[in-house]
């Protein structure tokens, strides 16, 4: 997945934890984020991307909107500090960093979520999701899109797709629900060997109890995801919000706003129950490996 996006890069949910707590303190101060800027000798932008979980948060400014808030407890200050802290390692320490020649910002932010969501729901109308990819599969979709350059370019790149999914197995494995458009399993990706051994490796993984692969056939007609792919990643922190990854004809986009996230989980709702159950679905696959293997 590479991400083009057209819209700030994404919050951690650390992140947006603390920022949801600074602005109900701030709201219960009675304080604009303009008053707050002023107070805490700052722009108004700094302390909307601060309560969007945009950016890190430093301790100094922490403990300066603390007590611009009249809210400067010794044990909320404590633990507000430590969240700050959890959620700035967080952004510096994930293994991701290491590819940061091959990876754009917006995509280790991707992959940043993705290492810290419980769950993520996915329509994809024209590939075999990142999670899922064979190393051959990811290795052909690299190079078709033309985005790397050198063999050791692409290589790592996939190797990134491959270090991805072993958050699909341990002892708390991401629950995956994939509903794929039956054009997925028709698109000549590296050609018939590597499509065929593609089908055959999401047969397996269909069968693991954290995945739920489902098939969204031709014959059902035009539906609501069709005009694009989407990721709805759902975190496992109590009352983090989910967030939805969309692709649109100028980019991918993220989108953290309630009712943006409730219309793609309509989305999804809808294409899961369109789609064929997760029974029938491994037949379609089974015989469309089948076509490719002939």
């Amino acid at each position: 997945m590479s991400i083009k996006s057209t819209a700030p890069n994404p919050s951690t949910v650390l992140g947006r934890q603390l920022g949801d707590e600074l602005r109900r303190l701030r709201e219960a101060a009675k304080l604009t984020t303009t008053q707050a800027a002023e107070a805490l000798d700052c722009t108004k932008g700094k302390i909307s991307r601060i309560e969007n979980g945009r950016v890190a948060v430093r301790l100094p400014d922490l403990t300066a909107m603390l007590h611009a808030y009249e809210a400067a407890h010794p044990a909320l200050l404590e633990r507000l500090s430590a969240l700050a802290r959890s959620a700035n390692r967080r952004r510096r320490q994930g293994w991701w960093n290491q590819y940061g020649a091959v990876l754009a910002d917006t995509y280790r932010d991707y992959i940043a979520l993705e290492a810290m969501a419980g769950e993520i729901r996915t329509f994809q109308a024209q590939l075999v999701p990142g999670l899922l990819q064979t190393p051959e599969y990811a290795r052909a979709v690299t190079v078709a899109s033309r985005q790397w350059q050198t063999a050791d370019e692409i290589e790592k790149f996939v190797q990134v797709r491959l270090a991805r999914q072993e958050r699909l197995t341990g002892d708390s494995p991401l629950q995956l629900w994939a509903v794929l458009s039956e054009a997925v399993l028709l698109q000549q990706v590296g050609g018939p060997q590597v499509m065929q051994a593609q089908l055959e490796s999401l047969l397996a993984v269909s069968e693991r109890p954290n995945v739920t692969l489902q098939v969204l056939p031709f014959v059902r007609g035009a539906h609501a995801s069709m005009f694009g792919p989407y990721v709805v990643l759902g975190f496992p922190e109590e009352a983090a919000l989910d967030v939805v990854l969309a692709d649109n004809p100028t980019g991918s986009i993220w989108l953290e706003r309630e009712a943006e996230v409730a219309r793609y989980q309509d989305l999804f709702d809808a294409a899961r129950t369109s789609a064929l159950s997760p029974m029938e679905s491994r037949a379609v696959i089974r015989r469309r490996s089948k076509e490719h293997r002939a």
